[in-house]
C-alpha cells in the first residue's frame, strides 16, 4: 500500500511506515498534478501539513484514497465532512507540535520586549556607525515576569503556552466559549510538579485586563479581534498570533500600531498566505515568521510517528 507525504514526513515515520509494510512517496508534487499523481500511482494515503490543499473536487477525483492526513492540527485546508462522507478517514496530530508552537510565542513575546525583531534589522546596517543611538533606541524594553498573559483558547496549545508563562512568573487568564476551566500542571526536571486551574473569563475581560494577548483558535469565518477589540486593550499591549491567518484584523492592527496603542505584534500566520502584505512586512514593529510554529525537529519526529501509528492502527 503506498502514502504520498507531498508535504513531507520525519524519518522516523517513514521507517515505522515502512517496517509495516507500507511504500512510502515523499515525491513533491504540484498541487494542481496531485489527483493525477494519486490515481496514476495508486495513491492509498495522502499526507498533507499546510501547503497542499485536499478539497472536495480532488477527493471526487481520487476514489482509491483510504486516509488523508494532517500533520499538525488545524484541518482548514482539508474538506473533513465531506472526504468523512465518501467513507475516508481523515486523521491529524493534535498533540505533536503544542510545545513547539507554545515556544514560539514567547519566541515573539521576547523579541518583541527587547526590540529583537527590529535590533536584528538594523544592527548589519547601522551598527558600526550608529551604535550608541541605537543602544538608545532600544533601551526601554520590559520584563514578562510579573505582567498578565491573556490566552485565548485553552486547548492543547493554550495549555502548553500557560505552563510557559506560569515557569516565568506570568499570570495568566483565559477565555475559551468550549472550555469552562482546565487544571494545567508544570512538570519540573526532578520529578515534582505544579498545577494551577484557569477559570474561562469573558473575551472583554481579558482584552482588558492582559498586558499581552496570544491567540490559539482554529479557523474563523470573521476577525476575532478588529478595531473595537483593540479598543478595549490597554495602551502598550503586545500581541502575537501564531494559529491562523484571518483571526486579527490585520488594517486595524496596523493601524493601532501607528497609534500606540499596541507596542509590538508577533506573527507567524496571516490573512494572505502565501503573499503576506507588504505593510506587514515591512512594519518595524511586528515580529515575523513564515508559518513555522511545528516546524522543530522535534515536533515533526513526533508528528511523523503519530501519523504512522494511526495509519497502521487504520488499515495496517
Amino acid at each position: 500500500m503506498k502514502v504520498l507525504a507531498n508535504d513531507g514526513i520525519s524519518k522516523s515515520g517513514i521507517l515505522a511506515l515502512e517496517k509495516a509494510g507500507f511504500e512510502v512517496i515523499t515525491t513533491k508534487v504540484a498541487q494542481e498534478q496531485v489527483a493525477n499523481f494519486v490515481n496514476k500511482n495508486d495513491i492509498s494515503v495522502i499526507l498533507v501539513r499546510s501547503a497542499t490543499k485536499v478539497r472536495a473536487a480532488m477527493i471526487d477525483a481520487c476514489p482509491g484514497l483510504k486516509i488523508i492526513g494532517r500533520g499538525g492540527v488545524g484541518m482548514d485546508n482539508i474538506d473533513v465532512d465531506y472526504a468523512k462522507s465518501k467513507g475516508i478517514h481523515v486523521i491529524n496530530t493534535p498533540d505533536a507540535s503544542s510545545e513547539s508552537v507554545a515556544e514560539l510565542v514567547f519566541a515573539h513575546l521576547f523579541s518583541g520586549v527587547r526590540f529583537l525583531h527590529d535590533s536584528n534589522r538594523n544592527m548589519p546596517l547601522e551598527g558600526d556607525t550608529s551604535f550608541e543611538s541605537l543602544k538608545k533606541a532600544y533601551s526601554n524594553g520590559i520584563e514578562l515576569r510579573g505582567k498578565t498573559l491573556g490566552i485565548i483558547g485553552i486547548g492543547r496549545i493554550g495549555q502548553a503556552t500557560a505552563k510557559i508563562a506560569h515557569g516565568l512568573g506570568m499570570k495568566v487568564i483565559v477565555t475559551d466559549p468550549l472550555i469552562e476551566k482546565v487544571a494545567v500542571t508544570v512538570s519540573f526536571f526532578d520529578g515534582q510538579s505544579i498545577t494551577t486551574t484557569l477559570i474561562s473569563q469573558s473575551l472583554e475581560s481579558l482584552l482588558k485586563e492582559s498586558d499581552f494577548i496570544t491567540v490559539h483558535i482554529p479557523d474563523q469565518e470573521n476577525y476575532l479581534i478588529g478595531e473595537n477589540e483593540f479598543n478595549l486593550m490597554k495602551d502598550g499591549v503586545g500581541i502575537v498570533n501564531c494559529a491562523r491567518g484571518g483571526v486579527i484584523d490585520e488594517v486595524a492592527l496596523v493601524k493601532a500600531l501607528d497609534d500606540g496603542k499596541v507596542l509590538f505584534a508577533g506573527l507567524d500566520v496571516y490573512e494572505k498566505e502565501p503573499t503576506p502584505e507588504i505593510i506587514i512586512l515591512m512594519n518595524p514593529k511586528i515580529s515575523l515568521t513564515p508559518h513555522i510554529g511545528a516546524a522543530t525537529l522535534e515536533a515533526q519526529d513526533r508528528i511523523g510517528t503519530e501519523l504512522a501509528q494511526q495509519i497502521i492502527g487504520l488499515i495496517g
